[in-house]
Parts: structure tokens; sequence; C-alpha cells
């Protein structure tokens, strides 16, 4: 697969697992428990895309306000943050935006009447599980999330869908958001007597070679770092890793 085809996160370390980043139009799913720096990953991205590819992004977010995520951004080192979206050059809908209506594909038309797809080609979904509580059934779920990914894909997007989970891989069971992406990537964090170590598995990605070991990551200023030793820790260990990763008890979002 050629480099055009691709679209790297921006996340040092990602990138070199995805083999040259994300196959182009793709929608992958991003799930992790709270606080392992899955929103952290997706800013990261938006922010990559416009710094170094001038591509335009998108953040829908179902829970914070246009501050809120501006606020995090900051806290996290990604400094231009407000000046993208004072640009345009990425657009951030809030809760007030998508729960304006009580159906979300009239508020997702409404985004994408908003967004030119040539000149934004990058979105984040903050996230998939308050997307999925619009919907009754199971059945009305499973349609709306496959009109979803055909929707955003045929408007030019490579999307990540950041999704919530309580239990952490191993041991989370397999949900209809796995099969239905084109990727899958996990996040995940065990506590150890100084703090959190942090592990990112990227477990599928179609149309692509990919290193599927686990890989232990850290949150610093400017967003995620993955390390490359991957034989290096013991995931389930809960120990602390060796001092010079860099790993501390930094929060993630």
């Amino acid at each position: 697969m050629s480099e055009s085809q691709k679209v790297k996160t921006g996340v040092e370390g990602l990138d070199k697992i995805l083999n040259g980043g994300i196959h182009r139009q793709s929608a992958v799913l991003v799930s992790g428990n709270p606080g392992t720096g899955k929103s952290i990953l997706g800013m990261q991205y938006l922010d990559y895309g416009v710094r170094e590819n001038g591509e335009g992004g998108v953040y829908l977010t179902f829970e914070e306000t246009k501050e809120d995520v501006a606020e995090a951004a900051e806290s996290i080192g990604i400094d231009g943050w407000r000046d993208h979206v004072e640009n345009g050059d990425i657009v951030v809908y809030d809760k007030m935006d998508i729960l304006e209506e009580t159906d979300f594909s009239t508020s997702l038309t409404k985004i994408l009447e908003d967004v030119d797809s040539e000149e934004y080609s990058r979105l984040v979904m903050d996230s998939l599980t308050m997307f999925e509580m619009f919907f009754e059934s199971e059945q009305q779920r499973r349609t709306y999330l496959l009109k979803l990914i055909d929707i955003l894909k045929h408007n030019g997007f490579t999307s990540l869908l950041i999704q919530e989970s309580e239990a952490v891989f191993p041991d989370r069971d397999i949900g209809l958001e796995e099969f239905l992406t084109d990727g899958n990537v996990y996040i995940a964090q065990t506590p150890t007597k100084t703090g959190a170590n942090r592990y990112i598995w990227v477990a599928k990605m179609r149309k692509q070679e990919i290193d599927t070991h686990v890989f232990p990551m850290e949150i610093k200023q400017g967003g995620i770092n993955v390390h490359e030793n991957a034989a290096g820790f013991s995931y389930m260990s809960g120990e602390d890793v060796d001092d010079d990763m860099g790993f501390g008890d930094r929060g993630g979002l």
C-alpha cells in the first residue's frame, strides 16, 4: 500500500505499528476504560492533520462543551487547538449542537452539510457509547451504526470512533462495533505503586499489515507516545515499568 493511501495518526510509535498510518477512509474503533487517553488520541490525530498535512478535522463530542475540549487539549500541550478552531481548520460540534435534535440522523445531516469533505478529511466521534444511547433496540443500533460508517466513508472521512469500556483486554467481550469497523485499537491501564502503566494494542486493521503486539505508552506534554519494547513488560503484573520509559501518574481523558 502506498503512503498516499494512509493517514498518519501523528502519535509517535503508533504509526510505526500501523506501518505508516491508517488506510484512508477507514472507520477505526478506539476502546478503553476511563482515563486511558482515548480523547487525547483523538485530539492529537486532528491536530497533527492540520499542522502537518493541512487536513481539516471534525470533532463530535456528546459529553463536553467546546470550551471543555479546548481546555483538555491545552492541558496536555496541544497549544494550537484554539487557533485551529478559530481558523476553521477544526470544527467542534459539542453536546449542545448534537443534542439539539432528538434524531441523530438529522444532526449528522446538518453537520455534513456544514463541512466540505474535500477540506475536512479527519473525524473523531467522542463517544460512540453516547451515540448508541439514541437507539432503543439492538437492531436499530446495528442499522444506524452501519449507516454512520457508510456515510462517513462516503463523505471522505478517515474516522476514529471512541468507545468507553468498563472491562479491559483481554477480559472484555467482543461487541458489534468491533465487527463493523475497519480497525480496532484498545488502550488500557493498570495501577502500580506509583501511578499507572498504560498500554495500546492494535488488534485489527483491514487492508494493511500491522504489528499486533501490546505496546507500552505514556501521556506527556504534547500527547501520547508509544514505546517500542513490546516484550519488555508484563501487562498483568502491575509492576512499575522501568523509569527510563517515562511512565508517570499523568491522567488521561
